[in-house]
């Protein structure tokens, strides 16, 4: 059982992968109508190496840097890649409360996978949990309301790309540090974009007005996958996920108060049910383990 210690650090984590995220997603909402999808992410993947690389020498950690598990670590970067090119490509056509509301079906999958992968008990809270974040999707998104769009695809896809990724980080920090989960993730992904985006020969680069924007995406990007990764090594995946739900009302505000986009009563009622989803879990875990004596 997780120490309610761990899960209150694990939180931590996660409010500043959250903060992190949606702002990569507003900087992604202004790449989108210049840039490619491939091009994004190896800007990104660059940038995020290029933090790596001078964090692990300034802090002396390259002996965290080794080639363990490395066939899980290709895997897993290659299931976020994948995810993270649906998600720039969403981003530009459906509104941000939508994406993420979307993009939030991953805990379900989650916690499939990590009961048959990693093994992590189902317990009646977290399903619960997991069922509540869900009812309070289809609140949302009210399924049926508006047509089938490649941009619903796209972001539904996400989904299961981002469960394979959540699980293959949750069973890599049995064995590898968070370091060296983010440095990987850099060179790999890094090693994609160029190969993606540069197929055939024309590679946007970036201008003066675009440098920042990716600069950000870049940073923001890196800071987000540290922060899950930390919170993934200390709280079970079926814990962590589910916390992330709080993006979607933040995401509502937000492209209600920049991007003109519509806030209405369903996506407050969703994130009303959501609330109350991450509430039970966090409280159902914190209260599993009594504080140890240290007397």
């Amino acid at each position: 059982m997780t120490a309610r210690s761990d899960i209150l650090r694990a939180v931590f984590w996660m409010s500043g992968a959250i903060v992190s995220f949606l702002a990569m997603s507003l900087a992604g909402r202004s790449l989108g109508t210049r840039l490619d999808t491939f091009e994004i992410m190896t800007w990104r993947s660059l940038t995020g190496m290029a933090i790596m690389i001078t964090v692990l020498t300034l802090r002396r950690r390259w002996g965290l840097i080794t080639f363990d598990r490395f066939g899980l670590h290709i895997a897993r970067n290659l299931a976020h890649f994948t995810g993270q090119n649906l998600w720039f490509f969403a981003v530009t056509l459906i509104p941000l409360a939508q994406l993420f509301a979307l993009e939030f079906s991953s805990p379900i999958w989650v916690l499939i996978l990590s009961a048959l992968l990693l093994g992590e008990k189902l317990t009646r809270n977290r399903v619960l949990a997991a069922l509540l974040g869900f009812c309070g999707i289809l609140l949302v998104t009210r399924p049926g309301s508006e047509p089938l769009s490649p941009g619903i695809i796209a972001a539904a896809s996400t989904a299961i790309f981002f469960a394979l990724t959540t699980v293959s980080t949750k069973r890599l920090t049995r064995d590898v540090h968070p370091l060296a989960i983010v440095f990987w993730m850099t060179v790999t992904q890094s090693v994609f974009g160029l190969v993606t985006a540069g197929y055939d020969g024309d590679m946007a680069m970036p201008t003066a007005e675009t440098l920042p924007l990716l600069l950000l995406v870049g940073c923001s990007g890196l800071l987000a996958h540290f922060c899950v990764t930390t919170a993934l090594s200390l709280a079970p995946a079926t814990v962590i996920m589910p916390i992330d739900f709080t993006r979607l009302p933040l995401a509502a505000i937000i492209g209600a108060l920049f991007l003109a986009e519509p806030l209405n009563i369903w996506v407050l009622m969703g994130a009303v049910v959501i609330f109350a989803g991450n509430y039970l879990n966090i409280r159902g875990e914190t209260r599993a383990r009594p504080p140890v004596d240290s007397a």
